[in-house]
């Protein structure tokens, strides 16, 4: 079931426009106070920003250039700029966890996501991955999303539709189950990348082999190791596909104050693995990896695998009789 992009054009200008002069009523803005401290808002007609130190009004902001420094009642300054993608992915309404950054980044790099590519991707959620491949294939370009549930998908619409200033012209989005939908939907051979960020991707085998061109790249975006090692294995399996890659990226800030430069205390950990395939040409089957079995290792190969070699530390046995005592005198048992 394919949903209508059809909307009432919106007031102002959209796509690269959007992004340009001076700041207009309608548009969202980030503040940043002295402390680091960020809100957004979004600029209206007689608004106000209230804080308990005192309020800014909107007026204040309409009409000056981006990255202007503007000044409340009590005198508190805000820095106002634009919101990146980043900023807007993280804080625009959600129904469901949203594609970090970072690994939409590596998505639409390592896929190779280019211009006028045809993409398709589910799960939809809440339209952040969706505004990156569409700002990687441009107005030129053909993205089809698949969304199964039809909250999800209106949520991702209004998401879209306000960081292009209005429908994306290269947007489609579909109501249903991909492996059932996207067949009916696509010629066989005609996509070039296959984007799924799903509970199980294994299950969609066929249909990503009916659609996805000769050399185009399929990415997976799972949460679970078990997730990722069975699809990995059913692709092996199917046999249509090359050996496939898997990772996870990990992001850490750094702390810069003087000659106070370090690492941050906390950092972007993991939020999914990635696996990325490549379908082979129809009738080819994929090279069988050759790997080295334990026949290969030499003798001083295994005899190097000590404690020592790996830096483990020699417990005496002193201390481990030591530990022991400690042990039993500590068991209910003693």
């Amino acid at each position: 079931m394919s949903l209508s992009t059809q909307h009432t054009a919106a007031e102002g200008p959209t796509g690269a426009a959007q992004r340009r002069g001076p700041f207009r009523v309608g548009e969202r803005v980030q503040l940043t106070d002295e402390r680091g401290r960020m809100n957004t808002i979004t600029l209206a007609e007689g608004g106000a920003f209230h804080t308990h130190k005192g309020f800014l009004n909107h007026s204040e902001i309409i009409g000056r250039p981006d990255g202007s420094v503007v000044t409340n009642t009590a005198g508190h300054q805000y820095q106002a700029l634009r919101p990146l993608l980043s900023d807007f992915v993280l804080s625009m309404p959600r129904g469901a966890a949203v594609v970090y950054p970072k690994d939409a980044g590596q998505i639409v790099t390592m896929a190779d996501i280019f211009p006028g590519a045809r993409v398709v991707e589910a799960g939809v959620g809440s339209g952040a991955l969706s505004i990156s491949l569409l700002r990687a294939v441009g107005d030129g370009g053909y993205l089809h999303s698949f969304e199964r549930r039809q909250e999800f998908a209106d949520i991702a619409r209004g998401n879209v539709e306000t960081i292009f200033g209005g429908p994306h012209p290269a947007w489609r989005i579909s109501l249903g189950d991909f492996q059932d939908e996207v067949v009916k939907a696509e010629q066989p051979g005609s996509v070039d990348r296959v984007v799924l960020d799903m509970l199980a991707p294994w299950e969609c085998l066929d249909a990503v082999a009916t659609v996805l061109a000769p050399g185009g790249v399929w990415i997976n975006y799972v949460a679970t190791a078990t997730q990722l090692s069975r699809t990995a294995e059913a692709i092996r399996a199917d046999g249509r596909f090359t050996e496939p890659d898997a990772w996870e990226s990990m992001v850490r800030g750094w702390h810069l104050e003087g000659l106070a430069v370090r690492p941050e205390h906390r950092m972007v950990g993991h939020t999914g693995f990635l696996l990325v395939t490549r379908r082979l040409a129809e009738g080819v089957e994929p090279l069988v990896r050759k790997k080295r079995n334990k026949a290969e290792f030499s003798e001083e190969d295994l005899n190097a695998w000590t404690p020592e070699s790996v830096g483990e530390r020699q417990v005496s046995d002193r201390k481990l009789r030591r530990a022991a005592r400690d042990a039993r005198a500590g068991s209910p048992e003693a």
